[in-house]
Parts: structure tokens; sequence; C-alpha cells
């Protein structure tokens, strides 16, 4: 049973589940049946394996409920060897598994690609030996974590001092599998009840070399890799146009693919005429009056663009290479080019963020609506969250982003620019899941029921407190959520191997933070 913790119509547009999806259903060794919030595929009679991909925080929960559903007993531990073998992947389960570690058997730590043929390849060798022994023979495959052959040690006042091997012949680390062929993915699945119904989804890259200090999709994914045009990009896009007119082109950043321009140029034929044609989030520096042609012609009304923040000294701070200029540009070609909409993306509550900072956020975006009249803007705004593996993953969460969130809508709702500001209350529990240990599994089991209210994470939290005490206690809120964290400390996926090391990202940290001081940074310029 392969299970995404939402509903068909969300799950299925998944680029990733339709993957793993696809590549269990083409073994002839394997009946996978699907299950969402909602539906299902008929279910089996009896069920070896129950995988859950994840690919945001706030939906774990929802695994316990899919869980007692199919009558599995929610903790790992209470399994025996007529139970499924829970298993779960995905970007949030890579980056820090630890707070759902108790209810997963294991966790698949990278890109599926090879990972997932030689772990079914595994469990069937072993399939027939005791649960326990099959969790220690599976333990032994690159990129398999088994949570219960690991046991966190804290110190007396509760800080983690390690996560260790509990047995020997476990491997003290576990590290991401990098897929590092020539093709990357595209869908399986082609239907009209998809979120973006219709659609043919590219993977055109994976990661992205612009290495900003906050973002998971860059360093967690490293290296940058990028298909071949011939034998990777264009088969898979006719082979979705050969089904339906629509297709999506993904990645952290398309447009540095660099074969790019030329992908453009081949959907420019007469013969692609009807087709739509739209592209994730596109590197600023890279958008051309010719991008925004083509993408007109082949149906796109806008071009998202993520500048992160409209001061340059912010930008700095977070490694964005762009300048004013070069997002004055992009709103210019894009209206050029015969497309309606720019939407922007951007953040609040950086590392040194000053209130100053955000009004020149306010400010550019007031004055690119003047400089490119007629093109809709709009912002989505969020509030920044510590990720696991990038160099800011020991900044809290700022108290203070709350009324930058405010502040922005006041600067620019009466000007008439769209606003899109994600809740800052949510944020706050998605850091809560992001950088916990174990000691936040029992708040999320707690939580069930009430867990689409922050009330009730918070009561959940507070009533686990208060029943336990001691280093197994869960630690206090200001210190998970808010409090900016020492790069000594020991971090609660310190076994788990990113792409980089800890050291690296400190680096990566300490050069951020020694940017230009933060002052009243100068007014942009729509003449730039």
């Amino acid at each position: 049973m392969l299970a995404f913790p939402s509903t068909y119509t969300v799950g299925i547009t998944s680029l990733g589940y339709q993957v793993v999806w696809a590549s269990l259903a083409q073994r002839a060794d394997v009946d996978v049946r699907r299950l969402f919030t909602d539906q299902g595929d008929p279910p089996h009679r009896h069920c070896d394996l129950f995988g859950l991909s994840l690919s945001w925080e706030l939906d774990g929960p929802v695994l316990l409920d899919l869980l007692e559903q199919q009558r599995i007993p929610i903790w790992a531990a209470e399994r025996g060897d007529a139970d499924p073998i829970v298993f779960g992947g995905g970007p949030v389960l890579t980056a820090n598994p630890e707070p759902l570690a108790p209810f997963f058997d294991l966790v698949l730590l990278g890109d599926g690609e090879l990972l997932l043929p030689a772990f079914i390849d595994a469990l069937q060798q072993h399939r027939s030996a005791p649960r326990a022994e099959r969790l220690l023979q599976l333990a032994q495959l690159p990129g398999v974590y088994v949570p219960s052959l690991y046991a966190p040690r804290y110190s007396s006042d509760g800080q983690l001092l390690a996560v260790e091997p509990n047995q020997a012949g476990v491997p003290a680390t576990v590290a991401k599998q990098t897929w590092r062929g020539n093709t990357l993915s595209h869908s399986a699945v082609i239907t009209p009840e998809a979120a973006w119904p219709s659609i043919h989804m590219v993977e055109v890259v994976r990661s992205c070399p612009e290495l900003c200090r906050f973002c998971l999709a860059s360093y967690l994914t490293l290296p940058f890799r990028t298909p071949s045009l011939e034998e990777g990009l264009i088969p898979a896009v006719e082979k979705g146009l050969a089904a339906t007119q629509r297709l999506g082109l993904l990645g952290a950043s398309v447009t540095q693919h660099p074969q790019f321009a030329d992908l453009l140029a081949w959907l420019d034929q007469d013969r692609f005429e009807g087709a739509r044609v739209s592209v994730s989030s596109v590197r600023a520096a890279t958008v051309t009056a010719e991008l925004g042609r083509i993408l007109a012609k082949r149906g796109s009304k806008s071009l998202t663009i993520a500048i992160e923040s409209g001061s340059e000294r912010m930008r700095q701070v977070v490694n964005k290479k762009l300048s004013s200029e070069e997002i004055y540009s992009a709103a210019r070609y894009a209206k050029d080019g015969g497309l309606t909409g720019l939407k922007l993306y951007g953040m609040v509550g950086l590392p040194t963020e000053e209130d100053a900072d955000v009004e020149v956020t306010a400010a550019l975006l007031l004055d690119l609506k003047k400089a490119t009249p007629g093109l809709r803007l709009s912002l989505g705004v969020s509030t920044f969250v510590p990720k696991a593996h990038t160099p800011f993953q020991w900044q809290g969460v700022r108290p203070e982003a709350e009324k930058r969130l405010k502040l922005l809508a006041k600067r620019l709702k009466p000007k008439g620019i769209e606003l899109r500001p994600e809740s800052y209350g949510w944020s706050v529990i998605q850091a809560l899941l992001s950088r916990s240990d174990r000691r936040l599994a029992p708040v999320i089991a707690a939580a069930r029921g009430r867990h689409d209210s922050l009330g009730g994470w918070k009561q959940a939290y507070r009533g686990v407190r208060e029943q336990t005490s001691g280093p197994e206690s869960p630690p206090a809120w200001e210190e998970v959520i808010h409090a900016s964290w020492s790069p000594g400390r020991v971090l609660p996926w310190e076994h788990l191997e990113g792409p980089l090391p800890k050291a690296t990202l400190a680096q990566h940290q300490a050069g951020a933070l020694t940017q230009t001081p933060p002052c009243a940074p100068d007014r942009p310029s729509p003449g730039a």
C-alpha cells in the first residue's frame, strides 16, 4: 500500500508520489495499491508493505490516521511479524525524520531511482525472516535508515548528545542517496482530477546551483543535475504531448538548464500549436523577451520569480545572486513578451533582517507597478523557517516576522498589489516539526484530531511536557522554535549525512551573517 497524506486531487499531482508508484507498479513481484485520505484502490487481503510519501511537514500527523485506518499499530515498537513494514520517503523525511521516526520501521533517504529498487530486492530476499532480522538486514543498504536500531542519548538537562546504533553491525551514520543518471522524472498519470488538471509534468532540473542559505530544495538535493535535451527532455515531453495538450516544466530553477533556450525553441515549432506550457519558478536574471514571447504563445499568462527580499543587502545575506536591475528587467521582458502577470516570492524574518529591509521590499513592488503599467503583480510571502542540512539550520523563527507580514499588507494592498501571505502561526508549527527530535513523536500522537488548529498543537505540546519529566521530556517551545543554536550543538539529524558536511554549512552561515550590517538600504530606482 502506497499512501499520500492528502486527498487524491493533491496526491496525484505530486510528481514524486507518481514516480514511486509507477516504479513499484512496473515490478512483476509487487502488487501496489494507492491510498489517499478521501479514496484508495481496493485493499489487499494482506498487506506486507505500507509506504508514505511526505513532502510537507504539516502532513505528518495524517500518517497516524492512515495507519489506524489500515489497522496497523501506529508505533513501530508495537508491530509484530504479521504487521506490514512501514516505510517513508520524500524531502521532509530525508531532511529530518526524527519527529516521526518512532512511527516508521524504516525511512528511505534521498532519490528513489536506485534506492527504491534496491530496497524492494532486499526485502524480497529476506521476507521470510523474523521482523527484527529483516530490519537489521535492510539497515545495511545505503540510504536505508531503521530508527529502532538507533537510540538518542541526552544530558541531564535535556540536551541531545548523540543518536547512536544500539547494537553491533549497524552503520554509525546513514547517507542520503543521489541519482546521477541522464534522465529525471516525468508524469506517470495524467488525469483531469489532479490539482493541475490533465497536465504532463517533466522535471527539467534537480537541485539549484544558487545555494540560497535557507533553501532545502537546493542544499538537500545537491548536486545540481540536468538531463540531456535529446535523451531526457524531448522524449519525456513528446510522450506527454501525445496524451494531453498541457505541459508543466518543473524544477527549482528550470531556466538554468544549459539547454533551456534550445528546449524553448523546440517548443516554438508550429506542430505544438494549441499546447499549453507552464514553468515553475525561474531565476529572474534568466528571463528574456524570447522566454516571455514563447510562454505567452504557448498559453501561459504569468511568470514566477523568487526575489526573497526587495533589499539588496538581504539578498546578499541569503546568497541570492540577483540585482534590483535584473528584477525590473524580468518584469519588463515578461510584459514585452505578452505575459499579463508576474508572481514574486519573498520572505520575512530572515536572519539580520530589519524593518527597513521590509519597507524596501514594499517600495520595490510599488516601483515595479509604476515601471510596468498593465502587468498584474502579486507577492507571495512566507516566514523564514529553518531547515535541516542548510546553512540557516541553526537560526530560529523570528517573532517580529508576524508584524512584518502585516507591514507588507499595509503598504501593498491599498495600491492594488495582491499579497498572498503564508500564516505566521503555521510557520511556527512547521519549524517545530522540521527542527525537533524524537521527543516530538508523543506530541504528534497527542495532537491527532486537533492538528488542524494552532491551539491544538500548543495544547498537545504542553500536555506531553506536563506528563513527562527529565531528559525524555520535550524541550521548551521557545528553545525548539525561536532560539538560535550554536554551530557546535548536536543536531537531531546529525547521524544522517546530507550532501554537505556540517562544517561546510557552518562556514556558509558565517559568511552570510558577516555581510553588510543592517541599515536603511537605498530605495530602488525603477529606471535601473
